[in-house]
């Protein structure tokens, strides 16, 4: 069964990650805020921002000649990505918004894998021995922690900017320099074979061409018995007025057209992908958004940011599913 998380763990950044009272309305807030800002923002109207489209299906439909080892990328995301490249380690530049969210992303990460691998939180290298691979790394923002945390660290990105500016802000420190930073795509890998602990990708599920595809090259990535976790902003009415038209057309967190509604995938749809990738969810959280501390939180609200934890079936579990199936 399903369990939403309500973790309370220590971020290896910022300390204790705080669940917000179910009374705080996080959308009255963000309007006070709209409001403060609108004289800021622009001296004139801000840009309409397209309307949100119909729901399209996207259900688990592979397309003709799929596959896990089919290239899942979408070139004008990369060109999108590449455009904007230099600036991933800028905590007030596009990308402030992940810098931001990143100690409760590495919380709910932190958490799940210490449980799963029967690890000590506490420890000051809780992933010591683990290999784990970040894929859609960007600057490696998130690569970095893990590798302070004692994670054999593989990070892979399909714009090659970005893994050079990576590779250099992480040769900087001993502890980070061995991170091997490969530009790359989840499916090279795959018919590379190679295998890892942990695989993680977040934010990078509604930036590609196919998801169910993207899914199963992650889970052929994960060794039985290994963790996949995988972040997103869910499609709904309200994650499009406070993700899309309030972060990117009014408040102007990040460039406009860095996400596309139609491409947004639900916590449904991401957990039928997953178990088509023989990957069962079993624990999940959603991040909540404090426009007045400036804070992220995790919460059972998953109706904009979310982020699921699953477990790729052993063998056994792959067989005796077979064998229903055919029964």
């Amino acid at each position: 069964m399903l369990r939403r998380a309500l973790l309370s763990s220590v971020s290896p950044l910022h300390g204790t990650v705080r669940i917000p009272s179910p009374s705080y309305s996080p959308i009255q807030a963000l309007l006070a805020q709209w409001s403060r800002y609108a004289s800021v923002v622009s001296s004139s109207a801000p840009p309409t921002p397209p309307p949100p489209p119909p729901s399209p299906p996207r259900g688990p439909s592979r397309s003709s000649g799929g596959g896990p080892t089919s290239s899942s990328l979408n070139p004008a995301e990369v060109a999108k990505f590449a455009s904007i490249a230099e600036t991933w380690w800028d905590s007030s530049g596009p990308f402030k918004p992940l810098h931001v969210m990143n100690p409760t992303r590495l919380s709910f990460i932190r958490s799940t894998l210490c449980r799963h691998f029967r690890r000590d939180p506490n420890s000051s290298k809780p992933l010591e021995g683990l290999k784990v691979i970040d894929v859609g790394c960007g600057g490696g923002i998130l690569s970095e922690p893990l590798a302070r945390m004692g994670a054999t660290v593989t990070a892979i990105d399909a714009v090659d900017k970005n893994i050079k500016i990576a590779s250099i802000h992480a040769a900087s420190d001993p502890t980070t320099a061995s991170i091997e930073y490969c530009c790359a795509t989840a499916e090279g890998l795959v018919k590379e074979k190679r295998l890892f602990d942990a695989v993680i990708s977040l934010e990078v599920i509604e930036h590609v061409a196919n998801p169910l595809e993207f899914c199963e090259s992650l889970s052929a990535l994960t060794i039985p018995n290994g963790a996949t976790v995988i972040s997103t902003i869910n499609r709904s009415m309200r994650a499009y007025a406070t993700a899309i038209v309030a972060a990117e057309y009014i408040l102007r967190w990040l460039p406009r057209g860095t996400h596309e509604w139609s491409k947004l995938v639900t916590l449904e749809e991401l957990v039928l992908m997953l178990q088509k990738a023989s990957v069962s969810v079993e624990e999940m959280a959603g991040f909540v958004y404090n426009p007045l501390s400036g804070e992220w939180s995790l919460s059972d609200d998953i109706s904009v940011n979310y982020i699921a934890f699953g477990v790729k079936k052993g063998e056994a579990s792959s067989t005796n599913d077979r064998e229903a199936n055919l029964s």
